[in-house]
């Protein structure tokens, strides 16, 4: 099958189109995540002992500032054990800085109007960093829900070094907790992602027709190679994992001759506690891949650069502050006095696209109103003591990790009630009250959030493509020089390898981002398709290259002919 090479397939047209917002299918559960019970059984523990020592002292009204740091523990369950130590403690830095800056204005103003527009700015910067740092699920959501909230908690200054240090302490605790793993299998992680691109390249080898399945096997190798960037020194373990990732991409380099059943064999044998399964090696390539190293070298572009002027994610940051404020000023207006959850709302909503977001506002608004029920069955037995309003919250914060991984709004169920019960560990209120300000705020919350997602356009989005296209064609013509000059097993010939395949990555979030937003100009899909197209089948090209174990293995194919992979 041949395809038009991106560089002289004419430009796309400007002409705007609007997309449909989606409503079959927002709120179907899906499978669970594989390690869903992880970040689950972290935060019960990471919150449980704070609590349940608070209960003692007969301070529960401390509980907040305490959550604040336990709920660091959601956060680095897919990181392997040395990023995720770095990842933690960025993450509860960062949750301490939030809290600070919230509880330092609330006790400098009580005015609600200047305290909604900070917890605006805060919601964009901590959308705008979590993406930047891609630190993962559950994003900002939780930087945000504390920060608000605590903005709108009666502080005074001299009370504030007290309750940044509950948070500390309780987010060292979760550093503790979200660690601890390693003493049991301290490879985890890495197993895990590498059984994920072994099952991926296994799917796609079963159906080599399927253009998305192809996608999702490239994009799981790519990130099972992330994660083994991530490890550190070179162990014999991490080793034997690397050339099982080398396996799945052989098998989407040639799907034809790939055997399926050891394939999931050795995944099936990763997520286990025995030894790593070590397949017979490939001459060339098992032993040699220095271009691990290499990559090692390259380094991430900064921080500015990903945030500062020209990065795509301005525009979702835009949102966010202009729907948080807006939803914030509309509760205050129809009389809500701490329209925190209004603004919380909206920040839940705000994804990589219009489209996104619109489905996420659904599964919030089903979700909370579902919540609220919830709440209003189990807060005669929650009052009737303090304990058992601890044990309450425990509870709907693992179902809350057991249920959101399915689809947003199951999980809503118990983050809902759960956020209704911490607000009462300072003392009980009546449950009407309570319910009909969530109620009103999370309405609110939800409209004038995707209004504003419709109305801040994300122009951005169809520019980041062409970006995209041009680092794919960029990175594809440096894997076809390097393909005809590089011995098997170079270090060159697999870093242009991987930088080829980051890029595929890239482009194809980036397609999928634009596809999803408004007032867009119509998409340069036959580019896009045509680039992955010629991307893989020169990736192809180097896999059997190098699994060959000689430069002529290729048959004089070039990666402009088809291949058996792709044809």
């Amino acid at each position: 099958m041949s395809s038009t090479p991106p560089s002289t397939a004419p430009p796309s047209p400007r002409s705007l189109s609007v997309r449909r917002l989606p409503l079959t299918g927002v709120l179907r559960p899906n499978k669970p995540v594989d390690i869903w019970f992880k970040p689950a059984t972290s935060v019960v523990v990471a919150t449980a002992i704070p609590n349940l020592t608070l209960l003692a002292l007969g301070r529960l009204d401390l509980v907040m500032y305490t959550m604040a740091g336990s709920l660091c523990a959601l956060y680095g369950h897919n990181l392997p054990y040395a990023a995720r130590a770095r990842a933690l403690a960025r993450v509860v830095l960062g949750m301490f800085a939030s809290v600070a800056v919230a509880l330092v204005s609330a006790s400098l103003t009580s005015s609600a109007v200047i305290l909604v527009a900070v917890g605006a700015v805060l919601a964009a910067a901590q959308k705008a960093l979590c993406d930047a740092t891609r630190i993962g699920p559950p994003g900002h959501l939780i930087f945000t829900f504390i920060s608000s909230a605590s903005l709108f908690a009666p502080q005074t200054i001299g009370q504030v070094p007290g309750h940044l240090a509950l948070m500390i302490g309780a987010g060292a605790l979760a550093w503790l907790v979200g660690m601890a793993p390693v003493l049991v299998r301290p490879y985890g992680p890495e197993r895990r992602a590498t059984a994920r691109a072994l099952n991926a390249a296994a799917a796609y080898a079963e159906r080599p027709e399927h253009a998305p399945a192809r996608g999702a096997a490239a994009a799981a190798v790519h990130a099972a190679w992330q994660s083994l960037l991530a490890t550190g020194a070179r162990t014999e373990a991490r080793r034997a994992l690397e050339r099982l990732v080398v396996r799945a991409e052989v098998a989407i380099a040639a799907p034809g001759d790939t055997d399926v059943a050891q394939l999931r064999g050795w995944a099936t044998g990763l997520l286990g506690s025995g030894a790593v399964p070590r397949p017979a090696p490939i001459a060339g390539m098992d032993d040699e891949l220095l271009g691990v190293e290499a990559e090692l070298a390259d380094g991430k572009p900064s921080l500015w650069r990903r945030i500062g002027p020209g990065s795509p994610l301005l525009p979702v940051a835009l949102r966010t502050v202009v729907g948080c404020a807006l939803a914030g000023y509309v509760s205050l207006a129809l009389g809500i006095g701490k329209p925190y959850w209004a603004l919380v709302t909206a920040a839940s909503l705000y994804q990589a696209n219009v489209t996104l977001t619109w489905s996420r506002g659904v599964q919030r608004v089903v979700g909370n109103l579902g919540g609220v029920l919830v709440f209003a069955a189990v807060a005669p037995v929650a009052h009737l003591s303090q304990a058992a309003l601890v044990l309450f919250c425990l509870a709907f914060n693992f179902g809350a990790e057991a249920l959101i991984t399915r689809n947003y709004w199951l999980g809503s169920l118990c983050v809902t009630p759960m956020a209704l019960l911490v607000t009462e560990f300072a003392r009980f209120q009546e449950p009407g009250e309570l319910i009909t300000d969530r109620v009103v705020d999370t309405l609110v919350g939800a409209l004038v959030g995707v209004v504003a997602a419709v109305a801040v356009t994300n122009r951005r989005a169809g520019d980041q493509i062409e970006r995209s296209l041009e680092r794919t064609t960029t990175a594809r013509d440096a894997a076809e020089r390097t393909l005809a000059l590089a011995a098997p097993g170079h270090a060159a010939l697999e870093t242009a390898r991987r930088t080829l395949v980051g890029a595929l990555v890239e482009l194809r979030a980036a397609a999928d981002t634009a596809a999803g937003e408004w007032w867009q100009r119509a998409l340069p899909e036959e580019r896009v398709l045509a680039a992955e197209q010629a991307g893989h089948r020169t990736l192809a090209a180097t896999v059997r290259r190098q699994a060959a174990g000689a430069v002529g293995d290729t048959g004089g194919r070039t990666a402009e002919e088809p291949s058996a992979a792709h044809g």
